[in-house]
């Protein structure tokens, strides 16, 4: 019984280690998502585009959008998986992809 209660806790601790900023949310979510090398190397920066024009509703959903310098590339589409839009519920940081638009 303990040592399952060691192991819920252990895993509790890593989602919100995992999920505790936006960067490293969304290097999180790049890295499951196929990419662990683009995940670990590229830079993160603030995409001023979507998060001005898009001000009133990121502040409704707490959210804020990011820019990846140096994005993974879709095999189907040949298409950059570059902008993320991060979303704040709490103390923990969720990541959806926004796409290029």
């Amino acid at each position: 019984m303990k040592k399952n209660l060691i192991v819920l806790l252990s895993l509790i601790f890593i989602i919100i280690l995992l999920h505790s900023t936006p960067h490293v949310a969304l290097r999180t979510y790049v890295f499951f998502s196929g990419h662990p090398i683009i995940a670990l190397s590229t830079d993160i920066v603030d995409d001023e585009y979507h998060n001005k024009v898009n001000k009133e509703n990121y502040d409704e959903l707490n959210a804020k959008a990011y820019t990846l310098t140096n994005p993974p590339i879709e095999k189907a589409t040949q298409g950059e998986l570059r902008n993320y839009l991060v979303r704040k519920f709490g103390i923990l940081h969720y990541v959806e992809f926004l796409g290029e638009g």
